[in-house]
């Protein structure tokens, strides 16, 4: 039989799913997947159930419907002044997952280079070497998470597109500085890149922090690709709908990538989506609020069961060290034997470096916080007993 591709044939099934099969297995508490585990709020399923009803159920344009476009581009106009024309700089995607790979496969050339900072999101890098390009690293370090500059200018060079960068962060739930968002910035411009943001946790702030995109930022206007997603702002993430916000010259190229991934997504989302997005400030402010409730109390859960718990600034996930602890194994094992024998599913920290990373570290846990109460505390109790059941 003749060979398949190579890239896809070498890549394993996602931490993501492996750690769910096993916590469905095991009857663990799934902390790891980061998903709510509610139905989402009931004026937009309703609103979805009534577009349906009504209809149109047909293909509608490839670019999103108009309603849901024109809500995007309100949303960045209202929320960070990005002067936004709809017509020509908002396109509907499958998920923010498929806004990724329309605008890494729409940008990148064979030869060129995309810089990643890790910890990254594990589809970043795939995309990128199927469009022909080379990944480059720029590692953060824990606890903090801060950008190294020096270290990012040195990832730059001739053969330089662009780079992605998200914020809130996922896995560390680090918000960048105004500080590090003016040097990306700097370094942006100098070597005339591009910047894929991946922003899809913007409105999930805690604890006064603050997200700016970097599309707001001097002289990145031209040069942004920002991200957003309706399943992260509106607690539904099976209806996979993301959008970008980009330049009208980079925007035509990344549409033609998404007519031949998935040319458009289903109606009756986009118009439900499109409602959503235009309530008044009340919701953004209470889904913050109601998250960060939660991540204090799983925060203070792991803190009280020996876990060095690192402050999640923005995101659904709050990181933790185990070495206090004192397990020996990897944090890949501890995750392993967390999800079996203590019946609570968390994921490693190592599985969002590339395999040929250097330093990786393998101490650090990411625990998810966008549950029920209920479902929170009873984890709690759970960790409560892990340094029995965890050797």
């Amino acid at each position: 039989m003749r060979a398949v591709n190579r890239l896809f044939e070498a890549q394993g099934t996602t931490i993501f799913a492996v750690m769910s099969q096993l916590a469905g297995e095991h009857g663990a508490i799934n902390l790891g997947q980061g998903a709510p585990d509610d139905e989402g709020p009931e004026d937009l399923r309703r609103r979805a159930m009534e577009a349906i009803e009504k209809g149109p159920n047909q293909y509608p344009p490839m670019m999103g419907v108009p309603e849901l476009r024109e809500a995007v581009g309100a949303h960045d106009n209202r929320f960070y002044d990005l002067n936004v024309d709809w017509q020509r700089e908002v396109l509907v995607t499958a998920g923010a997952t498929e806004a990724l790979a329309a605008a890494l496969m729409g940008l990148l050339n064979p030869g060129d280079e995309a810089i990643l900072i890790e910890p990254a999101y594990d589809s970043y890098r795939p995309i990128i070497e199927a469009a022909g390009a080379t990944p480059v690293n720029v590692q953060l370090r824990a606890p903090d998470w801060k950008l190294d500059e020096e270290a990012l200018a040195r990832a730059f060079s001739s053969k330089t597109k662009l780079l992605v960068f998200n914020s809130p962060m996922n896995p560390t739930g680090h918000v960048f500085s105004k500080a590090e968002l003016e040097a990306i910035a700097a370094l942006a411009r100098k070597h005339d890149i591009y910047v894929i943001c991946d922003e899809v946790y913007e409105h999930l702030i805690y604890s006064g922090h603050e997200h700016i995109p970097l599309m707001s930022l001097p002289g990145m206007r031209e040069r942004c690709v920002k991200i957003g997603s309706a399943g992260k702002t509106f607690s539904l993430t099976g209806w996979k709908i993301g959008y970008i916000t980009a330049p009208e010259n980079l925007m035509g190229v990344i549409a033609k990538a998404h007519q031949f991934i998935t040319f458009t997504v289903p109606p009756a989302f986009q118009y439900a989506v499109a409602w959503g997005l235009g309530q008044d400030d009340a919701y953004y402010r209470h889904l913050a609020e109601d998250l960060e409730r939660k991540r204090d109390l799983l925060s203070k859960g792991l803190a009280e069961a020996g876990f060095a718990v690192t402050p999640a600034e923005g995101t659904y996930f709050v990181t933790t060290d185990i070495r206090a602890l004192g397990y020996k194994g990897t944090d890949l094992d501890f995750c392993r034997e967390l999800t079996t024998r203590t019946k609570v599913a968390a994921i490693p920290i190592s599985a969002f470096y590339a395999p040929d990373s250097p330093n990786v570290p393998q101490t650090l846990i990411r625990f998810c916080f966008c549950k029920q109460p209920a479902s929170l505390e009873e984890a709690i109790a759970r960790l409560k007993e892990v340094k029995r059941k965890v050797a």
